[in-house]
């Protein structure tokens, strides 16, 4: 009996995700665990392992298709002793008719026209390669774009495609269909100019708004960017934060002096290994130790918000944002409190490499009970983070620079740092979130603290 492979759901949140790459062909043989496909999400490329042994009959969704869903249809396995050609055959009648939801779709657009029974189909079927408009000439485009199109009534021919070779994809049909792109005439028998015209002016789709910004503009003076996944998330969850979470903010300044030299005198005596230092600490190692200590000292400040219950944790699980092409990701230092600050600087050298390349694991990168922001090296003197839920704290760390200080009544030269805590106001109130940033500044003043 063929088998079926259907699209993940890598993370708790995954709905869709971009079939990149297949890394088998059809006729190849698999077994459990081999490594068959990269997916795409919004924040990570993962790869995907075959669950069953057997022979790829046929590859369902063409490697580069964007948004299938979830448990739709992306290839089909003959298992041992099974005719391929039978299997692969097996996933035109499993596959449905174009016109259903969204999250069987790749499996409709996929699936051959059956010659016999209807032959003038072929041409327009979601597999043929391009659409053809009125005077003849073609029009590339993805599956999903197709679909989107015929959906909405969009006519490709008057899409600009922002894909490879100007191939349309979903991102331009959704623009499109956001700026009230031309509809798709009628019927076949319509007058030619027909199918190029504008839709007449109607009311715009609720919360579009970029017609009426472009008016602003003088044509030609810009270029649109399609929003890709990442930034669609990023923003999405931006928003949701500053409308759900009332936020606080309470900022500090710490000296670095001593944090500077004691960093110095752990990086000269670390050992090495294959000519290498073993570790090399970095500010925002001791930060990030800082910061967990410092919330297992004050446990009330340990806390995520829901409608029911203060979740109150029994770790320091601290993110760290990092800045990747097209966005930022905050891969987590589990157990921070736990952990030496040689481990800690181990473990942001990997998982911040492997952030930039989209190669994080979502256990990676998603829960976490805190975050760390650190713009110091990039200049920036002090800024206000937003919280990024579940969390009910961020600490925004600035840039170290030598400032004037007054000790013991006499002006001295210190190495400042200034730092800023976003709270939720809804479980870390202002006493309580100064309290954590006092406890955060004394291990920073202090840093011996943090190596006992």
């Amino acid at each position: 009996m063929p088998i079926n492979i259907t699209m993940p759901a890598l993370s708790p949140t995954m709905e869709e995700g971009n079939l990149s790459k297949w890394l088998v062909k059809e006729g190849d043989k698999v077994k459990s665990g081999d490594v068959i496909a990269e997916i795409e999400t919004d924040k990570a490329t993962m790869e995907v392992e075959a669950v069953d042994e057997g022979t790829v009959a046929k590859l369902v969704v063409a490697a580069g298709t964007e948004g299938v869903k979830v448990n739709a249809l992306i290839a089909v396995l003959a298992a041992d002793g099974e005719d391929v050609s039978a299997a692969a055959s097996s996933a035109g009648s499993a596959a449905p008719a174009p016109k259903t939801d969204g999250a069987t779709a790749p499996k409709a657009e996929a699936a051959p026209a059956p010659v016999q029974s209807t032959p003038a189909a072929a041409p327009v079927t979601a597999a043929a390669p391009a659409s053809v408009s009125s005077d003849g000439s073609r029009t590339f485009s993805s599956p999903l774009a197709r679909r989107l199109a015929k959906e909405a009534g969009i006519d490709l021919s008057a899409v600009a495609g922002s894909g490879p070779h100007g191939r349309v994809v979903k991102s331009d049909i959704e623009a499109a269909v956001a700026g009230g792109g031309a509809k798709a005439p009628a019927a076949a028998a319509s007058a030619p100019q027909a199918s190029a015209a504008p839709a007449p002016a109607a009311a715009a789709p609720k919360g579009a708004s970029e017609e009426a910004v472009l008016k602003l503009f003088e044509p030609g003076s810009y270029e649109l960017v399609p929003h890709d996944g990442m930034r669609k998330t990023i923003a999405r969850r931006l928003v949701e934060s500053k409308q759900t979470i009332p936020h606080f903010y309470v900022s500090v300044d710490c000296e670095l002096d001593a944090l500077l030299a004691l960093r110095a005198q752990l990086n000269d005596a670390a050992p090495r290994k294959d000519n290498a230092p073993a570790y090399k600490l970095s500010v925002n190692d001791m930060v990030i130790k800082a910061m967990a200590l410092s919330l297992r000292d004050v446990p009330d400040a340990n806390v995520s918000w829901t409608d029911s219950n203060l979740v109150k944790h029994k770790h320091a699980d601290v993110g760290v944002a990092v800045s990747i092409p097209g966005g930022l990701i905050t891969p987590i230092i589990r157990k921070a409190e736990e952990k030496t600050l040689s481990t800690i600087s181990n473990e942001m050298r990997d998982l911040g490499k492997r952030a930039k390349d989209r190669k994080l694991k979502p256990e990676e990168y998603q829960g976490g009970t805190s975050s760390v922001s650190n713009m110091g090296m990039m200049g920036v003197k002090n800024f206000a983070a937003v919280v990024n839920p579940p969390h009910a704290t961020i600490l925004a760390v600035g840039a170290g620079e030598q400032r004037v200080v007054v000790k013991k009544g006499e002006m001295a030269i210190a190495t400042v740092m200034s730092v800023t805590l976003s709270t939720d106001h809804r479980c870390v109130d202002g006493a309580l979130g100064a309290e954590l940033l006092q406890a955060f500044k004394g291990y920073i003043e202090n840093p011996m603290g943090m190596l006992v």
